[in-house]
C-alpha cells in the first residue's frame, strides 16, 4: 500500500469516513485508512440518534431555528440551512443502504432531546451510532476500487507547491508515504484530550493536528461541549447515558432529591452546555464527584425497549437503574471547533478535505445541537462527492513511489523512549486539560497553562525518532521494528496531542467572554463584539472572522 498512487485518501473508518466512501464516484480508486485495527470510533459510540424533519407537525423552519439557537450566535447560517434541508434526504438514502431505524408501525419513531422543539430525533434503540457504522460497513466492503485499511496511522500530511498530495504513514514496521489526488480527514474529534470524556481512545485530535502542521485553518477550537451525564464510578469507562432517557422522562437531582436544574428553561431538557455548567456547580458546592440521574420514571418496559444498551451496561458495573438513580457528571463529548472548511468539504489546502468532527462547517456553532453530528457527517460527505463529481480529480493511476523509484530505505535510529515516561505524560496532560479547560475556566490558568504545554511540545518534537519521522523525506521510507514500532506511536500520540492542546488552551485564553461550551468564570458573559468566529494557523497566530464571511 505504502508508495501507491489512489485517487482519493479517507482517513478515519467512523460515519464520516464510511459515508464519504460510499458517496464518492464509483470510478475513483479510494483507500480508507483507520488507526485502529478494532471496530471503534465515536460514531459508533453514540447512542441518541440522528436528527432530521420527518413528522408533519415539525418542520425546517423549527429544526434551523433550533441549531441556531443552541448555537449561541455563531452558526453560519448557510450551513445550517443545507444542513437540515439535506437531512430527510439523507435518512432515505440510509435507509436504502440497510440501516434499521425504530418504527411505530410503518411510520420512523422519534424522540426528544434537549434544545428540540419536536420529537425529531430518529434511532435504533440507543445504539444508533453502532447501527449507522454497521450498515455503512457492509456497503463499503462492497464497493468496487476500495481499499480499506486498518491498524495505519496517519502521521504527516505531503504537500507539493502548496498542494496536498498524498500522506506519510504508519503501516506495520515501516513508515513510508501514500500518494494521493485528494486526502480526505475524517478522523473524528478530540474528547481524549481531557481526563473525563466519552470518546473513545482515538479521539485525540489527530487530523486537526495534521491539518494545522500542513498550514491549514482551524476554527473556534475553544468551543467543546461537555455532555452532562456521563457514568461516573470510580476504576470505569465513562460511559454516555444519552439525553434521549431525560427526553422519556428520567432526572437529574443530588442526593437528597433535590433537581441541580430548576432555575435552568427547560430544565432536565436545556441546552447541554447549560445543564452541564449547573451539575458543575453543584458538585463543587456539595463537595462531591457526582449526582444523580433516576431512570425510573422512563418505566421499565421502555427502559428495555429503548435503551437495552444503557441498561445492559450500568447492570454489567452493578447498577439497576429499574431500582435507583446511578451515578453522573459532565465529560468531554464533541469538540464544536475543528479544521475550517467550506460547504463542499474543503479545507484553505488545495487538495485536502474534512469531514465530520473533525471539521467546522458552521454547524453547531458555540453548542452542538443534539444528535446533528451524525447528520452532519452524512450531509457533507454528499457535499464532498458532489464536488468530485463535477470536478474529478482521477490521477494517472497506480505509480510507485518508495525505493524502486531512487529514494532510499532506512533504519529508524536510537532507542525508544521509555513506555511509561510517554504514559505519564500524556495522562498528566490529560488531567491539565480537564483542570484548566474543562467545563468552567479561568484565564490566569489558562495563561499559566500555556507556556506549560508549549515547552512540552518542544521538548517532545526534538526526541530523536521523532526528528527523524518528520525529516523524512517524500519516498523514502524508514524501517521500524518491535518496541521501537510501538514505542514510536506512544511517541507520536503524545505529540500530536501536545499540539492539540496548546492550540485548545490558546483559543480558551484568547476568547475573554463566555458563549456556549466555552464558560470563563472571568467573564461570565457574552460579549456583542466577540460574535465572530476564532482562526488559527500555523506561523499565523490567532485571529478573528466575521460570521458567514467567505474565505
Amino acid at each position: 500500500m505504502l508508495g501507491t498512487h489512489w485517487d482519493v485518501v479517507v482517513v478515519g473508518g467512523g460515519a464520516a469516513g464510511l459515508m464519504a466512501c460510499l458517496e464518492l464516484p464509483a470510478g475513483l480508486r479510494v483507500l480508507l485508512l483507520s488507526k485502529d485495527s478494532a471496530p471503534r470510533s465515536a460514531s459508533r459510540w453514540a447512542q441518541g440518534g440522528i436528527a432530521a424533519v420527518t413528522r408533519p407537525e415539525d418542520s425546517v423552519a423549527s429544526h434551523v431555528a433550533d441549531t441556531l439557537q443552541a448555537g449561541a450566535g455563531l452558526c453560519d447560517p448557510a450551513a445550517v440551512e443545507l444542513l437540515v434541508r439535506e437531512a430527510p434526504s439523507c435518512v432515505a438514502r440510509l435507509i436504502e443502504l440497510g440501516m434499521a431505524f425504530d418504527r411505530n408501525g410503518a411510520e420512523l419513531s422519534t424522540t426528544l432531546e434537549a434544545a428540540h422543539s419536536h420529537r425529531r430525533v430518529l434511532h435504533a434503540q440507543d445504539r444508533t451510532g453502532g447501527a449507522l457504522v454497521d450498515a455503512l460497513e457492509r456497503q463499503v466492503q462492497a464497493r468496487p476500487g476500495l481499499l480499506q485499511r486498518k491498524g495505519v496511522m496517519a502521521l504527516q500530511l505531503w504537500l507539493e507547491a502548496a498542494r496536498c498530495v498524498g500522506l506519510q504513514a504508519l503501516e506495520g514496521p515501516q513508515v513510508g508515504w501514500i500518494r494521493a489526488d485528494a486526502v480526505v480527514l475524517a478522523t473524528g474529534g478530540g474528547g481524549h484530550l481531557f481526563a473525563h470524556t466519552t470518546n473513545p481512545a482515538q479521539a485525540s485530535g489527530d487530523g486537526v493536528a495534521m491539518a494545522w502542521q500542513a498550514g491549514a485553518a482551524l476554527r473556534d477550537l475553544e468551543f467543546v461541549q461537555f455532555h452532562p451525564t456521563a457514568l461516573m464510578l470510580p476504576g470505569a469507562p465513562h460511559f454516555l447515558i444519552s439525553e434521549a432517557v431525560r427526553g422519556e422522562g428520567a432526572r437529574l437531582g443530588d442526593a437528597d432529591g433535590h433537581s441541580p436544574v430548576a432555575a435552568l428553561p427547560g430544565r432536565d431538557l436545556a441546552p447541554r452546555d447549560q445543564v452541564s455548567r449547573a451539575l458543575a456547580r453543584v458538585m463543587r458546592e456539595q463537595g462531591v464527584e457526582h449526582l444523580w440521574l433516576d431512570l425510573r420514571p422512563v418505566g421499565e418496559q421502555r427502559l428495555h425497549q429503548q435503551f437495552p444498551t444503557i441498561l445492559g451496561r450500568c447492570r454489567e458495573l452493578g447498577l439497576d437503574p429499574t431500582t435507583a438513580p446511578i451515578p453522573v457528571a459532565p465529560a468531554a463529548h464533541y469538540w464544536m471547533g475543528g479544521i475550517w472548511t467550506d460547504l463542499q468539504a474543503a479545507t484553505t489546502v488545495a487538495g485536502l478535505y474534512a469531514v465530520g468532527e473533525v471539521a467546522s462547517t458552521g454547524v453547531h456553532g458555540a453548542n452542538r445541537l443534539a444528535s446533528n453530528s451524525l447528520m452532519e457527517c452524512l450531509v457533507f460527505a454528499r457535499q464532498l462527492a458532489r464536488q468530485f463529481s463535477a470536478h474529478s480529480p482521477i490521477g494517472p493511476g497506480e505509480q510507485p513511489v518508495g525505493p524502486t523509484s531512487g529514494h532510499r530505505a532506512t533504519t529508524l535510529e536510537g532507542p525508544p523512549r521509555p513506555s511509561v515516561e510517554v504514559e505519564q505524560r500524556l495522562q498528566a496532560l490529560r488531567q491539565l486539560c480537564w483542570q484548566v479547560a474543562g467545563v468552567e475556566r479561568h484565564g490566569p490558568e489558562l495563561a499559566r497553562a500555556l507556556p506549560l504545554v508549549h515547552q512540552q511540545r518542544c521538548e517532545v518534537e526534538a526526541w530523536p525518532q521523532l526528528h527523524q519521522v518528520r525529516h523524512c523525506r517524500p519516498g523514502e521510507f524508514l524501517a521500524v521494528g518491535g518496541l521501537a514500532g510501538r514505542g514510536l506511536k506512544q511517541q507520536l500520540e503524545l505529540q500530536q496531542r501536545l499540539v492539540l492542546s496548546e492550540l485548545l488552551i490558546e483559543a480558551a485564553l484568547f476568547r475573554s467572554e463566555s458563549r456556549g461550551g466555552h464558560y470563563r468564570t472571568d467573564a461570565p458573559a457574552p460579549q456583542p463584539f466577540w460574535r465572530c468566529h476564532t482562526i488559527q494557523q500555523r506561523d499565523h497566530g490567532i485571529s478573528t472572522r466575521p460570521i458567514g464571511l467567505a474565505r
